[in-house]
């Protein structure tokens, strides 16, 4: 993990993101005390498939009905 000051990092951004892409942690300190870090992301576990859950979720015919009791809840009549 490689530590560098605001200016250090303002300064050769490029580069350190180029050492993030490549897996390295970089932390950017102010006065020395680190406030910030930035490296790789992590790839999600499985890749995201759009409509994987048909048929495993339900949701109420009234999901979006707007009752008295939402009403008092809300707004406290």
């Amino acid at each position: 993990m490689t530590t560098v000051n605001v200016y250090q990092a303002k300064s050769s951004f490029s580069r350190l993101l180029a050492r993030a892409e490549a897996g390295e942690t970089i932390v950017i300190a102010r006065n020395g005390r680190p406030v910030a870090q930035f490296g790789p992301i992590q790839a999600p576990s499985r890749p995201v498939v759009f409509g994987d859950l048909r048929g495993r979720v339900r949701i109420a015919e009234d999901f979006d009905a707007w009752t008295d009791q939402d009403e008092r809840d809300w707004y406290g009549a």
